[in-house]
């Protein structure tokens, strides 16, 4: 039996978005555009503490220690927002906590980015720097520093592995040999900061894995050409538990957006084999391979027509307990066989369609931090105890929406021009009839990825605002196997733009979408696909929305030319008439509906370069453009005021452009 109770909220905490004018923001937008209040949680090792990082009411982010017996809350780290950012926090020890924090400034493409490991006592004293100062040069753009990859180090207690970059200059001049440079890993102990090498570094590293006993058994090497471009193909190479020689594991090449071999993501030490995915009839299955020089790999979950792309993993010896694959919905498959009859227990306990998500454990796996959530629940974060089945709520992930009235988002297929059968997500207002409605087509970003179900705030905020929305995974999307996949989105615009525009022509011909009051809305690579839908059908939406998108191909390219993974973009985007043809910057002509455009002018993944020259070539060409700059936010716009205010301006852009009352 599972007991339920209500350890603290979120207001508490001191970590909810902070308040929009009314005046100015619709106050359903202030509402959808609030951050989620918890942006990582990690339980102390004897499972009586947690650390959240959430979002502060200033901006920026908060990191809270929560008292998990008391509900008693100590702040202990505080970012300012936008080029100051906490992206993690986890426990190392029971009185120590280690985060992550970026610093990040430039706009237009010229940027710099550095991160800094703190460990921080959960009283929020002794904060100490974790990033060996010595491994930064001002010499390179930005800074690595580094990330824990394993809680233990045999014989050192209240230490962990960090990988490190070693730079082949100090800040002081002087030559370090290359065979001493690179990224490799040293010992920290957290409380006095005192650091041992430990694996030699190497120019080619680009990551490690652990086995959760403090011994890295696989390097992942990225060879680079004489120009210092990454090449498309990773070799992976793993030792035995003690060391020793590295040996080949795996040769994983990348050509347009996918990888074809087999890719290693964790170590079983106990069974002596590495967990990773790998293509099965056309489609991603987990597979182990031995570490014992046998290269012995077997089959360990496959599902037919899905990809099997997830590594469930719990604890602090990040033990493998499962995997997950979506199908209409992700589902996740627990090979431990408590956590399986938890998982069913707890989803059956707390009613609905719910997805149940184990997050973290304490050392013994007694206490469990637990994700509820679904369509029409933005979600929950639990503790439960498994000695006492007692299950607590410690967050809700958006206190804002408690109490609006969501809308059912559900798997909707259609017919593309060419007969491919394109899946997708339908999601209507709360209470409609389905027919005859406002619509919207949101195409989603990517194009390497695929939307799901759940909880999606832009398409719920336009659901409850009276739009139906669909959400159409077009060919290009990740998740239904390489032939779905195709040359990529880039290399393959036009049969992925093709089943967006079917989309918005299936809407129609269901009756669900009024013919004249039909707009595509989407970001980043949806953005492009909306711009790109208004060269190819034209006035088939009577509006666009484009947030953050690319414009023009090559520019976006040549954003890359001075990064190491050059030659891999390169390759995605390709060369041909579709640069072109493809590039909607290029075809300002072809419009014949308003257009709106957002961007922030510290975007690092579509310079905002891009939305500009949109704008530019579009008012060149007479069209009509409404244009929205944000100063010092990256691609994600992650601020709640800025997030209300793109809703509110939308949702008035489209209900004046489309006459809806």
């Amino acid at each position: 039996m599972v007991r339920m109770s209500l350890l603290c909220g979120a207001a508490a905490l001191g970590i909810m978005a902070a308040p929009v004018a009314a005046q100015t923001v619709d106050p359903l937008a202030a509402k959808f555009g609030a951050r989620e209040n918890v942006r990582s949680i990690s339980i102390s090792p004897e499972g009586k503490q947690a650390v959240v990082v959430g979002p502060s009411a200033t901006g920026g982010e908060n990191a809270v220690v929560i008292d998990l017996q008391t509900g008693a809350l100590t702040p202990i780290f505080s970012s300012k927002g936008r080029g100051q950012q906490i992206t993690h926090c986890q426990f190392i020890l029971e009185k120590r906590v280690v985060c992550t924090a970026l610093f990040s400034s430039g706009t237009n493409g010229d940027f710099r980015v550095d991160s800094q490991l703190w460990s921080i006592a959960s009283d929020g004293s002794e904060a100490k720097l974790l990033t060996a100062p010595e491994s930064w040069n001002a010499k390179y753009v930005s800074h690595y520093g580094g990330a824990v990859i394993d809680y233990n180090v045999p014989g050192q207690p209240g230490s962990v592995l960090m990988d490190r970059w070693y730079a082949p200059e100090t800040s002081t001049g002087t030559i370090v040999s290359r065979k001493t440079s690179g990224l490799g890993v040293e010992a920290v102990d957290v409380t006095t900061t005192r650091r041992k090498d430990y694996v030699t570094p190497r120019q080619t590293a680009g990551g490690f894995i652990s086995d959760g006993l403090g011994h890295v058994r696989i390097i992942e090497m990225q060879p680079v050409n004489d120009v210092g471009y990454a090449r498309r193909l990773t070799r992976y190479v793993y030792s035995g538990p003690q060391g020793g020689d590295w040996k080949p594991l795996s040769e994983v090449n990348f050509d347009s957006g996918l990888s074809k071999g087999f890719v290693p993501v964790a170590v079983d030490p106990d069974r002596n084999v590495a967990y990773g995915f790998d293509d099965k009839g056309g489609y991603t299955a987990l597979y182990e391979r031995a570490l014992d020089g046998t290269g012995t790999t077997n089959l360990v979950l496959a599902k037919a027509g899905a990809e099997v792309d997830g590594l469930l993993q719990i604890g602090r010896k990040q033990r493998v307990v499962g995997a997950s694959f979506v199908t209409d919905k992700r589902y996740a498959e627990y090979f431990d066989p408590e956590l399986k009859k938890l998982s069913a227990s707890l989803a059956k306990a707390l009613g609905g369609d719910k997805q149940v998500g184990i997050l973290d454990a304490s050392a013994d796996e007694n206490r469990l931090v637990i994700y509820v959530g679904s369509d029409v629940d933005p979600g929950q974060y639990y503790l439960y105890d498994k000695t006492t089945h007692k299950l607590a709520g410690i967050l809700p992930s958006r206190a804002e929406l408690q109490g609006v009235p969501l809308a059912t988002m559900r798997p909707v297929s259609f017919r593309a021009a060419d007969g491919t059968v394109v899946p997708g997500y339908l999601t209507l207002p709360p209470g409609s009839s389905g027919k005859n409605l406002p619509a919207i087509v949101m195409p989603h970003g990517g194009p390497g990825a695929r939307d799901e179900w759940g909880f999606d705030w832009l398409a719920q905020y336009f659901a409850v605002k009276g739009y139906a929305v669909f959400q159409p995974n077009f060919r290009g999307s990740t998740g239904y196997g390489t032939e779905f996949f195709g040359q990529n989105g880039f290399k393959g615009w036009r049969v992925a733009i093709g089943d967006v525009d079917d989309a918005g022509r299936w809407l129609v011909a269901q009756g669900i979408a009024k013919p004249d009051q039909m707009a595509i809305v989407g970001w980043s690579y949806g953005g492009y696909a909306a711009l790109q839908s208004g060269v190819v059908d034209p006035g088939l939406y009577k509006a666009i929305v484009a947030i953050a998108p690319v414009t023009d191909f090559d520019k976006w390219r040549e954003q890359f030319r001075d990064s190491s993974n050059y030659r891999i973009m390169d390759n995605l985007i390709g060369t041909g008439p579709h640069i072109a043809e493809g590039s909607p910057a290029r075809h300002a002509n072809a419009f014949t509906v308003p257009v709106l455009l957002f961007h922030g002018d510290a975007d690092r993944n579509v310079t905002v370069g891009n939305s500009r020259l949109m704008k530019e070539r579009l008012q060149s060409a007479g069209k009509k453009v409404d244009y929205v700059e944000y100063a010092g936010l990256d691609h994600q716009l992650d601020d709640a005021a800025t997030r209300a205010g793109l809703l509110t301006r939308a949702d008035a852009f489209l209900r004046s452009t489309m006459g809806i009352k």
